[in-house]
């Protein structure tokens, strides 16, 4: 018998029994016999990916339309701002990156949590008296989506709830969602340039409650908090004893007409994780370079959501080292006159978009201060034919090849989103086509007849 025999005993249709003999100096052995399973190939998906669900995929993939063939398609649902090549990022970011790979000092393994050198950049560009910060304060990610995923990993366990703004940016509920985190969503009000409806969001907050998510400036809004209204943010997060996940990926993009103010500066007990990185100030979202900033002074969240921080960030090893290498320099170098060029450029498309849709009847733009996007109210009782916004934006793509996101995806019905990075003539053109559109669907109501007869 050969050493290490295996043989099963059955008639075939019953499960197998194995017999397992050892031979030993010649003598065989029986171990005894282990009832085994059947084998069959049953590969699953795991419960975690059945509960990621991203709506703005889902309902952009079911919208079958196909664009208007003698219209060239203008796209206003992507919020990249390098898609039309009118918005590069400065000479002096893309001159950091080249040096940085050409030192040959960034190929290998970093840091899971960024190099010393790279954070402690990010920190002496945040830091401010009444912020303070240093480099074990920061964590660098890859993008500012993983340090969303990496402060929700850290603050909440599945049962718990976390609150998010509605509309919000989807990603939010995405992420918790596939972790088993409860979402409850707090309101924003349009008209009130969508300030939160800070009595609502008060009510939501439970035992259960993680964190709320603050998102400013806003996506989708290209809304910016005042400061007085962002101290009665952390006014109610201070009495209810709940952190804030803040997402200020849109960090000082605000028009001239408006200041940013880092949430933090404003907070003299409320532990904040802030998330920011390079893609929309620096022009650059496929780098994939974001930050946490951990604001905790009064020890709060204590040594032990740093730690876990730290350990959330080593499953994957960090951002990319060619970028970390050539953060100092971005930091540093970067002009303002770049910063400033961007921001006209956008205030310019805002106040353009917002004059031509706030002239058709039917449409009620909402004016942003800030950020890439504005959103728009659709007056669905003038337009009797659509059932709701999918399909206005649908029909638009069809007739007049101008896609812009339903503010479905965001959890807004009846309001579209729209993106101001386009060209200044595409941005015309779409609003052209917008308003003919609208002309063409656009019904009288009774109280509305005087209007119509004009």
């Amino acid at each position: 018998m050969d050493p290490y025999m295996i043989h099963t005993n059955g008639d075939g249709n019953l499960s197998p029994v194995l017999e397992v003999h050892v031979n030993i100096n010649g003598k065989s052995s029986g171990l005894g016999k282990i009832k085994g399973r059947k084998a069959r190939w049953s590969v699953k998906p795991s419960d975690m990916s059945d509960k990621t669900f991203n709506p703005i995929r889902a309902i952009v993939d079911s919208m079958k339309v196909k664009p208007n063939p003698n219209k060239a398609m203008i796209s206003l649902s992507i919020g990249d701002p390098t898609v039309f090549g009118n918005l590069p990022t400065d000479p002096e970011v893309t001159q950091a990156m080249k040096d940085s790979l050409d030192s040959g000092k960034y190929n290998g393994y970093a840091p899971s949590i960024g190099y010393l050198s790279s954070r402690e950049e990010v920190a002496s560009y945040f830091h401010c008296p009444e912020a303070p910060l240093e480099a074990k304060d920061v964590i660098l990610t890859s993008g500012c989506s993983q340090a969303i995923e990496l402060c929700l990993a850290v603050l909440a366990n599945p049962g718990q709830n976390i609150l998010i703004p509605r509309p919000g940016f989807s990603l939010y509920k995405t992420l918790a969602e596939s972790m088993g985190i409860e979402v409850k969503l707090y309101n924003l009000l349009p008209e009130k340039s969508w300030e939160i409806d800070l009595k609502q969001l008060e009510s939501l907050i439970d035992e259960k409650t993680a964190c709320v998510i603050v998102n400013n400036p806003s996506n989708p809004c290209g809304s910016v908090f005042s400061k007085s209204h962002l101290q009665k943010i952390l006014a109610v997060a201070s009495r209810q004893c709940v952190p804030i996940l803040a997402d200020e990926i849109y960090g000082d993009m605000v028009f001239s007409d408006c200041k940013y103010e880092p949430l933090a500066t404003l907070s003299t007990n409320v532990p904040i994780l802030s998330c920011g990185g390079l893609a929309k100030r620096w022009l650059v979202p496929g780098w994939r370079l974001g930050w946490i900033l951990i604001h905790d002074r009064r020890d709060i969240f204590g040594n032990e959501i740093r730690d876990g921080l730290v350990k959330l960030s080593q499953r994957i090893l960090g951002p990319c080292t060619i970028v970390q290498g050539a953060l100092k320099s971005i930091l540093r170098r970067t002009p303002q006159e770049f910063y400033h060029n961007t921001l006209s450029f956008l205030k310019s498309n805002a106040d353009l978009c917002y004059g031509a849709l706030a002239a058709i009847p039917g449409l009620q733009p909402v004016r942003p201060s800030g950020a890439m996007y504005l959103m728009v109210g659709i007056e669905m009782e003038h337009f009797p034919e659509f059932e709701n916004d999918v399909e206005f934006t649908e029909r638009l793509v069809a007739e007049q090849s101008v896609h812009c996101l339903p503010a479905t995806c965001f959890e807004y019905p009846n309001f579209f989103r729209v993106v101001i990075t386009v060209p200044e003539v595409m941005m015309l053109e779409a609003c052209s086509r917008i308003q003919e559109f609208c002309e063409q669907h656009y019904h009288c109501t009774e109280g509305s007849q005087e209007e119509c007869d004009k």
